[in-house]
């Protein structure tokens, strides 16, 4: 399975997830899925409901990506599926 990469907004009420389309057909391009998604729980409670998938060209989801940082969006990691132990 293809790795992810997660970004949350300032209050933490969205998250976006990056993922490398690994059945993707182009042998010139490579494509990246971007999932939004509404947290609707106390964060890290349970998951977020992802709500929309885009496929974009990676080199304009590198761009979505910086995009959202510069609008105060942070890395995170998808805390909701660790295991407390």
């Amino acid at each position: 399975m293809a790795r992810s990469y997660w970004l949350v907004n300032s209050n933490r009420s969205r998250v976006k997830r990056f993922i490398e389309n690994t059945n993707n057909k182009d042998q010139f391009f490579k494509y990246m899925f971007i999932d939004s998604g509404k947290v609707n729980s106390t964060w890290g409670k349970e998951p977020p409901v992802m709500t929309t998938r885009e496929e974009l060209k990676t080199e304009a989801a590198r761009e979505e990506w910086k995009k959202l940082i510069a609008q105060g969006w942070r890395r995170t990691e998808e805390v909701w599926t660790k295991k407390e132990g």
